[in-house]
């Protein structure tokens, strides 16, 4: 009897079980799943024509491009500086250590609309820099880069929080081995490191870019909202929805959606071919 005890550690009986399940279905149903059904719904309601209509819109072109800019360029920056300070902090000691991790740690902890306008407070017309920067023909809130820099600032975390644990976890004996046979720093870090940390980092990239393309606290702060200008596609749906435009709003909006669950699919995948290599990056 102990013995079964032992081999069977859920003592719920199976009605409970399945009771806990069914609630956990129908929180996922109700707030994932009909949003999720509501916004392509919406999106092809009328009709497929008028679907391709509100994508081909100028407007909502150029938000695609600009969305598509942004995170070109805030994604592979935080990619470099992820590899960096996951380099540094894991392969390294030094002074600051963990000043550097909460540092980095700060967007999770910042609501996105404080972030945007810290950088309106910093570049803004009425600040001390702005009018400087203004004198050389340099502006950046209100224009593609105070987006740019909004979007780095809030997505930056997530490729080194990949990758840091895991390159706690592997040490630096596979580097200091490459080193003992004669490779110099930067072929020990492309030879070893990166094969090493490779499935972990297409992870992080990939929450980074999902994040940048469907970041709006932030980027609502910064971009004052110029139609054609500075609106990205989450900024777009918001003022097409306030203009009654219904079917433009979720088209675009489904677009986003494709993109939440492409993500969501490569992820799985990632998670499901290589656990293993994830595993010490997701215990943290």
């Amino acid at each position: 009897m102990s013995n079964e005890r032992f081999k069977n550690p859920i003592t719920e009986s199976a009605p409970v079980r399945w009771a806990l399940i069914a609630a956990v279905l129908a929180f996922l149903a109700l707030f994932v799943l009909t949003p999720l059904v509501i916004v392509f719904t919406e999106a092809f309601s009328k009709g497929w024509e008028e679907y391709i209509l509100a994508l081909q819109e100028p407007d909502a072109v150029k938000a695609i491009r600009l969305t598509l800019l942004v995170a070109a360029i805030a994604v592979p920056a935080n990619l470099l500086f992820g590899l960096a300070a996951s380099w540094a902090i894991a392969k390294f000691e030094f002074r600051g250590k963990s000043f550097l991790i909460t540092l980095i740690d700060l967007p999770f902890s910042v609501s996105p609309v404080i972030s945007g306008l810290v950088y309106v407070l910093l570049f803004g017309a009425n600040s001390v820099l702005g009018p400087i920067l203004k004198s050389h023909g340099l502006q950046i809130v209100f224009a593609v880069p105070g987006i740019v820099l909004a979007t780095i600032f809030v997505t930056f975390p997530f490729v080194a929080r990949e990758l840091i644990p895991l390159m706690q976890d592997q040490g630096t004996g596979d580097e200091e081995a490459a080193i003992s046979l004669g490779a110099n720093g930067w072929q020990a870090f492309w030879y070893v490191t990166v094969p090493n940390i490779k499935w972990a980092l297409l992870y992080g990239v990939l929450l980074c870019n999902a994040r940048a393309m469907g970041e709006f606290g932030a980027v609502s702060v910064v971009s004052g909202h110029i139609r054609g200008l500075t609106n990205t596609m989450p900024l777009h749906v918001e003022i097409l929805y306030n203009d009654y435009n219904v079917v433009g709003a979720f088209a675009v909006a489904s677009l986003l959606a494709l993109l939440a669950l492409l993500t969501l699919v490569l992820r799985t995948i990632l998670e499901t071919r290589y656990g293993s290599e994830l595993s010490a990056g997701q215990k943290h």
